[in-house]
């Protein structure tokens, strides 16, 4: 009898703290109702999708990158997701991850080598020790302009460029664009190579650049991308080399008071693939990845040409409103000064081991 008369309290407490809460709540409207079932159904229905679409790939694909969705890099990335589901019919489930979620560019060649992620495109520079011979991008004036540059990207030196990465282990894909490189200054002027002579520039970790920039009486300084602007702001570093991308999102032209139009060099990527992933693949889907990858690329040149040209729109915009930066666009005699000036550094790097003059060679004569 005690028992029962105690479960009888305990169940009257419990009704009471129930009704307490529900006085406290307003009652669901019907349109709140609605709105609930609505996010409900959708979000199971996306869920089906998902496992739909997981259930149906024979093969899951991890493209990791290190720049947001919204980039050249970025857009050609999610390009590559839609056309190779549709081209190989779904088989192939393929997973973007921007801004670093999975890895940096540091740790993502390891990543590959490993299959732990299918995909990277990393910056050249990041083969540096893998490949050394892709520093051939970064000498002077090697290329007349963005055209003959993707003639060399896409025959025969290119090819040989690919080799010498999948015999490390990689399977490379394509060449992915930043763009050319503009020369700063907060000294002066760089309209001739004599310009330069004593100012200090930040140079990326390369012997080419160091060269480069030694050739015209230069004190090249090594930097961590990451310290740049606080160098030309602080004046540990009188001047740079960069996109006009670059330049703009990380606002070098904000601390410089010169910039020449000089496109000397070039920043781009490399799409590379896990060795043992592609194996894996069967013949057609192999060839799925190709056909999706040349489109890709395709999207990418174009978007990177326009980022380019736009984000220089909008440093020409700053300099003409502030008064602070003069934009230079060097005439051809001036740009033939600078090649002249800068070119004999190549005979520099004709051993094999380096770069090797055939892949010189054969990156001027191409037509």
């Amino acid at each position: 009898m005690k028992i029962v008369k105690q479960s009888a309290v305990v169940l009257f407490l419990v009704l009471s703290l129930g009704f307490v809460g529900c006085g406290d709540k307003k009652p669901e409207t019907k349109e709140s109702e609605a709105k609930v079932v609505a996010k409900t159904t959708e979000a199971t229905k996306g869920e089906a999708k998902t496992e739909a679409k997981q259930s149906d790939a024979k093969f899951v694909l991890k493209f990791s990158h290190v720049v947001s969705e919204n980039t050249p890099k970025g857009k050609a990335a999610k390009f590559f997701e839609a056309k190779l589901e549709e081209l190989s019919g779904g088989q192939i489930d393929v997973q973007v991850y921007p801004s670093s979620q999975l890895y940096k560019d540091k740790a993502v060649l390891k990543a590959i080598k490993m299959d732990s992620v299918q995909m990277a495109c990393p910056s050249f520079s990041k083969f540096g020790k893998i490949v050394p011979q892709l520093a051939l991008f970064d000498l002077p004036f090697l290329f007349r302009d963005i055209d003959h540059l993707h003639k060399v990207q896409d025959t025969d030196v290119g090819a040989k460029l690919k080799d010498m990465v999948n015999a490390k282990g990689f399977i490379a894909l394509d060449f992915w664009d930043n763009h050319f490189k503009q020369l700063s200054s907060s000294k002066k002027a760089l309209l001739l190579p004599t310009d330069a002579a004593g100012q200090k520039f930040r140079i990326m970790s390369s012997k080419v650049l160091e060269a480069q920039f030694k050739a015209v009486g230069a004190n090249p300084q090594m930097m961590p991308f990451s310290e740049v602007y606080s160098g030309l702001q602080q004046g540990v570093i009188d001047g740079q080399e960069n996109t006009n991308s670059n330049i703009f999102t990380k606002k070098f032209y904000e601390v410089q008071s010169h910039l020449s139009v000089t496109n000397h060099g070039y920043l781009g990527y490399l799409v590379v693939m896990s060795k043992k992933f592609w194996e894996s693949l069967p013949a057609d889907l192999q060839k799925n990845v190709k056909q999706a990858m040349k489109e890709a690329t395709a999207k990418e040149r174009i978007w990177a040409q326009e980022l380019n040209d736009s984000q220089f729109a909008k440093i020409q915009e700053y300099a003409k409103k502030t008064g602070k930066l003069e934009i230079h666009n060097l005439s051809a005699e001036q740009i033939q000064a600078w090649r002249d000036a800068v070119s004999p550094i190549y005979s520099q790097f004709y051993d094999d081991a380096m770069i090797g003059k055939s892949l010189i060679d054969g990156a001027i004569n191409t037509k």
